[in-house]
């Protein structure tokens, strides 16, 4: 596929126990940051696309504050951890169809408020009201136990083992040790995840995402415009959607087959051609079964695939090279994506892959819900 939608500009806020900000705040300094990133002026901005976080405070009015005027694209998107692939789905078919030039895409949230647990800002999030409330009335806060017992079920299934998600909390360590942006940056071992306290069966405190406070935009704009702006364009060429409604088996057969089926095609691709993987990862068996579900290896097979090593510094697949939400920060998708273009760019310093020509990014939301994948290239135009 000949792209023809190239992302050109990234921004980045300061993440993790930052406090005195709104989302708000974390927004428009996250779009000022990638417009100055793309080499861009304000006035050339004709779209806004916002995703908020767990908070809700982000939305419609956003483009007032950043002083964008007569825009021809605008909408709040939340499909939860899918909407930053979704976003930029959006943004590709409007700049593509003419409808807009150059289309932003954010994500904020600021969940952390001092002297409270950071489990706590996710955990009370949502409506607990009437018959909603009857699941946590049962202990069920959060996605959490849900996740947790979706992992359990792929274990139970296909012998996948807590040895098997611990190597995929500790190569993305390994990763995060190099990224300067990253929360987590101490030692980790197989030990260590073992040790960590259990948070909900067989989940253990390292098998769980960040909770972070910042904010990520992205700016779309078409192939040709991409060609005169300030950084190497980041070319998309292939993104698909995956969303399994009620569908028994879906804690162990995900959107991310559908969706990435659809992403591959569209790229000519297969998962043999992608270089480097960033994977939604809310939690280890996120990653663990997006894999097998995108076809890096048969459906059960997921545990020993990633067991030797591979997804790590120097591995055959290295996947999450930032460190992930696991260890770097967590803005939903906007934390997959915003390390591809890092990595598509060249800009990964000790942690940059050589291979970066091809690089799938996956988004995933819900209780394995949504999902969204993105085909990113490097070097293809």
């Amino acid at each position: 596929m000949t792209a023809k939608s190239s992302i050109v500009g990234l921004g980045i806020t300061e993440m993790g126990k930052i406090y005195g900000k709104t989302s708000t705040d974390f927004a428009a300094e996250a779009i000022r940051l990638a417009i100055d990133d793309a080499g861009m002026k304000v006035e050339e901005i004709d779209g806004l696309l916002i995703n908020s976080g767990v908070t809700g405070e982000l939305g419609i009015g956003l483009e007032k504050k950043l002083g964008l005027r007569d825009l021809k694209l605008l909408n709040h998107m939340n499909s939860y951890g899918s909407t930053a692939g979704a976003m930029i789905q959006f943004a590709i078919m409007a700049c593509e169809s003419g409808m807009a030039n150059a289309v932003a895409c954010v994500f904020a949230d600021a969940p952390l408020v001092p002297a409270s647990s950071v489990g706590s800002s996710y955990a009370t999030a949502g409506n607990t009201k009437g018959l909603d409330s009857i699941n946590s009335a049962y202990g069920l806060f959060g996605a959490l136990p849900y996740y947790a017992m979706a992992a359990r079920r792929h274990m139970e299934l296909y012998g996948t083992t807590n040895d098997q998600l611990g190597a995929i909390a500790v190569s993305q360590r390994k990763w995060a040790q190099m990224n300067p942006r990253a929360q987590m940056k101490k030692d980790m071992t197989i030990e260590d995840y073992h040790t960590s306290r259990k948070i909900a069966d067989p989940f253990h405190l390292f098998d769980c995402c960040l909770v972070s406070n910042g904010g990520v935009a992205v700016i779309v704009t078409t192939a040709e415009r991409a060609k005169n702006l300030k950084q190497k364009p980041v070319n998309i060429l292939g993104w698909g959607q995956g969303h399994p409604g009620d569908r028994a088996d879906k804690d162990v057969r995900t959107g991310a087959e559908e969706s990435g089926k659809t992403a591959m095609s569209m790229a000519g691709v297969k998962p043999e051609d992608i270089d480097i993987c960033e994977i939604y990862d809310c939690f280890t068996y996120t990653v663990l079964v997006t894999l097998e579900d995108y076809g890096f290896c048969e459906k059960g097979e997921g545990g020993a695939f990633v067991a030797d090593g591979r997804l790590g510094p120097n591995g055959s697949l290295p996947t999450n090279t930032g460190g992930g939400q696991l260890s770097s920060y967590y803005m939903w998708g906007m934390t997959p994506l915003s390390e591809a273009i890092i990595q598509a760019r060249g800009q990964g310093g000790e942690r940059q892959v050589d291979k970066n020509d091809l690089i799938l990014v996956s988004g995933n939301g819900g209780i394995l819900d949504y999902h969204s994948t993105l085909i990113l290239s490097s070097n293809h135009h």
